[in-house]
């Protein structure tokens, strides 16, 4: 028998993280999940253990790493709305860079100095008319934005002071779900167009809101690269065999290189599910950009990672598989 490997997975009952932790298993580690279920889900816990907690409770960080003595950490659990984020940016700040610098001082004094960090390509902002990629000026248009840069920014002081590796991937709009429907994508309320659209088809709500139509794009919604979320958590393993091969730090975004409007989405929704998508036509969110669009391939090069399923058929069509099989209950 060998040697049991532990990854902590912060974070690990919500969307992502009960997918990572899914594909952590398959790759024979034992995922630990770390969450204060405030947005996820017990059900979502499948893989591993669950220690609940929240990133603010150093005592209880401590205690889960002197328990399982991880070998890296996945770090998720962060507020994730825009909107919110414009009109309380104080909940976004305490939760998303004090909670992490939390964890990150827990992790220095259990001598773990391995982590993967979701980050965003939120972080960047608006630049019109450009794909963007790891050196693209970081200028976000909101509080979600900053906070995850402001983590990256602490990830580069403790890595120049206490030797802590991070893998930090930057990533597009997530989407689609475990193809077995063991895991999905629940939040409530949900906000992500692609869950909220297949909610509309079912009549689960009124209509899609489509948040504004003036944008200088061909069809005058914004766009948006799409990424499957099995896509997204193989890379993170792949980040975990980085750092465990000792590569060091690297910074790699995660998209398909390949935008898709508003109305595109709609558009492959009623061909995957046959069915008409009632919508309506609203304002402008504030903090939305335009185009976000990964123009990068240092993650196919250099991690050997392979974006197999970030079609829009397949990502519809594992969404619909997993809203129809019942979800999580309330």
């Amino acid at each position: 028998m060998g040697e049991t490997r532990h990854v902590l997975v912060t974070g690990g009952a919500g969307y992502i993280g009960s997918h990572a932790c899914k594909a952590l298993k398959a790759a024979g580690f034992v995922p630990v999940t770390y969450d204060n279920l405030s947005t996820g889900w017990r059900q979502a816990v499948k893989f591993g253990p669950l220690v609940e907690g929240g990133l603010e409770d150093r005592a209880a960080l401590d205690r889960a790493f002197a328990e399982y003595r991880p070998e890296a950490v996945m770090h998720f659990a962060a507020l994730s709305q825009v909107g919110e984020a414009m009109s309380e940016p104080g909940r976004y700040w305490r939760n998303n860079v004090a909670g992490s610098l939390t964890l990150l001082e827990a992790m220095v004094a259990a001598g773990c100095r391995r982590m993967v960090f979701s980050s965003t390509c939120a972080t960047y902002g608006e630049h019109d008319n450009v794909v963007l990629d790891e050196t693209t000026p970081q200028e976000p248009l909101n509080a979600y934005g900053a906070s995850k840069r402001a983590i990256e920014d602490m990830l580069r002081d403790f890595g120049a002071a206490h030797g802590l590796e991070a893998v930090i991937f930057r990533y597009f709009n997530v989407a689609g779900a475990d193809p077995e429907a063991e895991v999905g994508e629940f939040h409530r309320p949900e906000t992500h167009l692609i869950p909220v659209m297949l909610e509309a088809i079912e009549g689960k709500r009124a209509a899609l809101t489509i948040h504004g139509s003036d944008y200088d794009t061909p069809d005058g919604t914004c766009i948006r690269d799409y990424v499957h979320v099995c896509d997204l958590v193989d890379a993170h393993v792949l980040g975990v065999n980085w750092l465990l091969e000792g590569k060091g730090s690297r910074v790699f975004n995660l998209g398909t290189g390949r935008g898709f409007s508003v109305r595109e989405v709609i558009d492959a929704s009623r061909a995957v599910t046959n069915r008409e998508v009632p919508h309506s036509e609203g304002p402008r969110r504030a903090g939305d950009a335009t185009k976000l669009v990964s123009g990068s391939t240092r993650a196919v090069e250099e991690l050997g990672w392979t974006p197999r399923h970030s079609t829009l058929a397949t990502m519809i069509a594992d969404a619909w598989r997993w809203q129809q099989s019942g979800s999580y209950t309330e």
